[in-house]
Order: C-alpha cells, then structure tokens, then sequence
C-alpha cells in the first residue's frame, strides 16, 4: 500500500457540549484540523488534531505538509513514517505544533493499517476488551453555579454515567471549594465516582491543604486532576505524596519524555495521557507501556471516539474522558452503553467523517 494523496480542511463547530442542559447555548467555536490519507488500494485513513487560536491555519499547513512527505510510502510502517516526519522536521518536537501535526498523520496510518487487514486499531493493539468505562466531562465546568451543579449531577447519573468530572480552582476561599465538591458528592450519592480537574490553578501547598480538607470531610475523590503547574514534577509529587487521593496529570505534556520525569519522580497516581500532545497512536503506546511499568492506570483526554480503542486495548486502562465535542465530525461514533463505550468492530478506527458536516463547518 501507498499514500497518493493528501486531504486538510479546518472545520469551525459551535462551541456546544451535548452533556450540559439549561443553559444559554455558548456562542463561541472549535476549530478541527481533518486530515485524510488517499492510498492507491483505494482506502482511506482519517485523522483529526486541533490547536485553537490564530494558529489553526499554522496547524492545517503543518498537518498538510508532514503529509506530503509520505505520499509514496507505505502507512503501514508507523514507525518508518514517524521517523520520516522528525527527521523532515528537524527534530523541533516533541513539543508544540510539530506533536499536533504528527498525531492526525499517525492517527490515519493506524486507520489504514487496520482497514487492510479487516481489524479495528484496538484489536491491532491486543484487543483486551469489547468495551471501557467512560466519565462524563465537561458538563460540570468552573464557572458553573453550585444551583446548577446540584441538578447536573444527577442527571448524568440518570443518562448511565457512573462516573464524572468537575471542575474546582478559581474559588475565592477554600471553603467555597469545599462547598462545590460537597453538593456535587450528596447530589450524585456515595457509589458514583467523582472526579476534580483544577488545570493547575493551584499552589502545591494549597492543594495539599484543599485535599486534605476534602479527605477529612469524607468527600472522597476518585482523582485530583492537574493540581498544580504540569512540569512541577517535585511539586506534584510533594502533593501525592502528602494525600490519599489519587493525583492525575499528563494532559499538557508533549511526546514521551516528559512521562518518564512524572513517573520517575512519582509525580502522580494515575497517568492521563492525550493522544494529540502524545503525537498520535505510537507514541501513546509507548507512554501506556511505561506507566505499566510503574504499575500504574492510564486514562485519555479528549477524542473519546479514539481514545476507546487505546484504553481497551492496554491492560491498564483505567476509563475514557467522554467529552462530546469531537461528535458531529462523524457519521458514526462509539455507542454508550450503562457507563461504558463499546469499542467499534469495523476495521481502523471504525470512524467516517461526516459529509454534511464537512460541507457546514468547513472553513474556507
């Protein structure tokens, strides 16, 4: 098999998220960068990234460009691909727009590798399991009123989600984020898990003193996300290690390196890796494989539609973030099921891009 051709569009959606109900529909958009990989067997592998911003065309011309370079190779050799594509680049990853712009070509290569064998990407990557635990996010954001979060909760409880994600950080004392934690725990009950994201809002030592009021108070998370600054490794772990509570973090991090400094300083309790910074399938892999190594779980960052195959297919995946905003970009996405995601079975990602969607959001 070889690549023959390149496809980029950016697709500009409404800002929305199908999980929050009542309040006014936001006004603002998400930018995707799609990408497809034609091949001359006449199949088709699909990728998407996205950065946000003024940088958006920057990311569509890099996305298109690492592209290009593999227009006569074979997508089946990741590895081979990967390599081409730093060594084009000069080697200016893992970080920044050179991860984003790998990721979808990755994505598609894996896509394609499935489709020529007639087996989905989870299956190529050990097929561990049919289906995943996924959490509700994005429906309990910081500037939500404690009123609101008191009805939310319960209704994701109602729609099958056991388990679900707020947000805490910008509360003017601690006792207001206490009070935010404590309706969410009595409006959902004891048995469904409650997760905390203050995407590094805080001091290490207030997020020792928050976490450990939260622990006295019985309030019991089920992980405390991004506490602190990401590449604070000593710091997260002082806050690990001072809290019974599990710490996640991983999200803002880029390629595989980084990982290793978190699980060498045992910075965290759980690894949260994000397909996009990661640089795509292969080297998210790789990072699952090392936190196994630590003997510790692995969950996913957006792109649930992905992000089931991976999580499935590693012994130690943990549960997939089920935030919506990648859904209208396919005709079809992974079914929800009681809590859970069932993985696709048709062969690569088992994902198609949605014409109409195209033909709406497409920018020009």
């Amino acid at each position: 098999m070889r690549v023959t051709h390149v496809t980029t569009r950016v697709l500009r959606t409404p800002a929305d998220n199908p999980l929050i109900v009542g309040l006014p529909a936001p006004t603002d958009t998400r930018e995707f960068v799609t990408l497809e990989l034609g091949t001359d067997q006449g199949l088709t592998g699909i990728g998407i990234t996205f950065f946000g911003g003024a940088l958006t065309p920057a990311l569509k011309s890099a996305v298109q460009t690492l592209g290009e370079l593999i227009v006569g190779d074979d997508p089946t050799q990741v590895e081979a691909v990967a390599a081409k594509c730093r060594r084009a680049a000069s080697h200016a990853g893992p970080g920044g727009i050179y991860s984003l712009a790998l990721a979808p070509v990755d994505m598609a290569c894996w896509d394609l590798k499935g489709k020529a064998v007639g087996q989905s990407v989870c299956s190529l990557l050990g097929g561990l399991r049919s289906r995943v635990p996924t959490y509700a996010s994005g429906a309990l954001m910081r500037p939500h009123s404690i009123d609101y979060l008191a009805k939310a909760g319960p209704r994701l409880r109602d729609m099958g989600f056991r388990q679900m994600k707020m947000q805490c950080g910008s509360e003017p004392t601690i006792g207001v984020s206490l009070e935010r934690v404590r309706v969410m725990r009595d409006s959902i009950g004891p048995d469904v898990d409650l997760m905390c994201d203050i995407n590094q809002l805080w001091s290490v030592q207030h997020a020792i003193d928050v976490g450990r009021r939260l622990e006295a108070a019985g309030l019991h998370l089920y992980w405390l996300e991004d506490p602190t600054t990401h590449d604070d490794y000593p710091g997260l772990g002082r806050i690990a290690s001072a809290l019974s509570t599990p710490i996640a973090a991983g999200e803002y991090v880029y390629g595989i390196a980084p990982f290793r400094h978190l699980l060498e300083h045992r910075s965290i309790d759980i690894v949260m890796i994000d397909l996009l910074r990661a640089g795509g399938i292969t080297q998210w892999m790789k990072i699952a494989g090392m936190a196994e190594a630590f003997n510790l779980p692995v969950v996913s960052h957006l792109i649930p539609e992905i992000h089931v195959h991976l999580i499935a297919a590693i012994p130690n995946g943990l549960t997939v973030e089920y935030m919506p905003w990648s859904l209208r970009l396919f005709e079809e996405t992974p079914k929800l099921e009681k809590g859970e995601l069932v993985v696709p079975t048709k062969p690569g990602l088992g994902l198609a891009f949605d014409q109409t969607a195209i033909k709406t959001y497409e920018v020009k």
